[in-house]
C-alpha cells in the first residue's frame, strides 16, 4: 500500500516555480530519500505532505496529493493532517521546557488529559525513540540542557507521540557528529516497521544505507525514482548518475 499519492503537482512561491509536474507514489512502511542539490525542491515535497506551505505568503499549490487515499487539501482542521503526518527539522528544535512537556504536549494538544495516559505516551514515544533509558531519570530537567544528538532523538519521540502514520524528516543529522548520526539511522531503520519515513538528506552514503526507496531532484523535477540500491548502482538518467558520483551538487 502507498502512504502518499501524489499527482500533477505544482507548487510555485510567487514568480519561482519550485516543484514541477510531480506525480509519484511512496511506499509505505520504507524509508523513501529525497536527494538532489540545494534548492532543488526535496523540502518543498515534505512542507506540502502535511501543508506547511500553507503558512507560506505568495504560495501556490495545484495538483492532487492523497494520504492513504485521502485528499490532505480536505482537511479543514489542518492540526489532524499534521498528526497523522510528523515532522523532524535539520536543527535539533526542543521547547525550552522538560523533557517530560516536549513529549507530552502533543497529545495534550489533541485532548489527552489523564496523567496515566500521558505518562504511558511519554514512556513509549522516548522508548520507540530509543532514547528513553538516557532521560528516563530526567524527564523533569529542561530539554535544552540534552546534546544535540539526544535533542534529534527527542523531537522524533515528540513526533512519534500523537501516533501519527507518517514521519517527515528533513535533513535530521546535518547538524550531528558522526556517533549521533549512526544512532539516529539505526532508530529510523528499526521505525520503519510501525511508521512510513521520508527523508530528505544531501548524504549519499545515508540515502544508500537506510532508504529502500530514492528519489532524485533537479530543478523542481523528479529525475528518477526507484529501488535505492538499483538507482546508486545502475541509474537510468545520466544527470543522476552525474550528481551521485559527484560530478555536480
Amino acid at each position: 500500500m502507498n502512504c502518499f499519492e501524489i499527482n500533477a503537482l505544482n507548487v510555485r512561491y510567487g514568480a519561482f516555480h519550485a516543484l514541477k509536474d510531480i506525480t509519484m507514489e511512496i511506499a509505505s512502511h520504507t524509508i523513501t530519500a529525497c536527494i538532489g542539490p540545494s534548492g532543488c525542491g526535496k523540502s518543498t515535497l515534505l512542507k506540502t505532505l502535511n501543508r506547511m506551505n500553507d503558512l507560506v505568503e505568495g504560495c501556490v499549490v495545484s495538483g492532487g496529493v492523497r494520504l492513504f487515499d485521502e485528499d490532505i487539501y480536505a482537511y479543514q482542521d489542518v492540526s489532524v493532517l499534521r498528526k497523522r503526518v510528523g515532522m523532524v527539522f535539520q536543527k535539533p528544535n526542543p521547547f525550552p521546557m522538560s523533557v517530560y512537556d516536549n513529549i507530552a504536549f502533543g497529545p495534550r494538544t489533541h485532548g489527552v488529559a489523564s496523567r496515566r495516559d500521558l505518562d504511558d505516551a511519554v514512556e513509549r514515544s522516548l522508548r520507540d525513540a530509543a532514547i528513553w533509558d538516557e532521560v528516563k531519570d530526567r524527564l523533569r530537567k529542561p530539554a535544552l540542557g540534552l546534546s544535540g544528538g539526544q535533542q534529534q532523538r527527542l523531537c522524533i519521540a515528540r513526533a512519534l507521540a500523537v501516533a501519527p502514520d507518517v514521519l517527515l524528516l528533513d535533513e535530521p543529522t546535518s547538524a550531528l557528529d558522526p556517533i549521533s548520526t549512526g544512532k539516529i539511522e539505526e532508530l529510523l531503520l528499526t521505525l520503519k516497521d510501525k511508521y512510513s519515513i521520508i527523508i530528505v538528506t544531501h548524504n549519499m552514503q545515508q540515502a544508500a544505507r537506510i532508504s529502500g526507496s530514492t528519489v532524485f531532484f533537479l530543478l523542481g523535477e523528479v529525475i528518477e525514482y526507484g529501488d535505492t540500491g538499483r538507482l546508486f548502482a545502475m541509474p537510468k538518467d545520466k544527470r543522476t548518475e552525474d550528481y551521485i558520483t559527484g560530478r555536480f551538487g
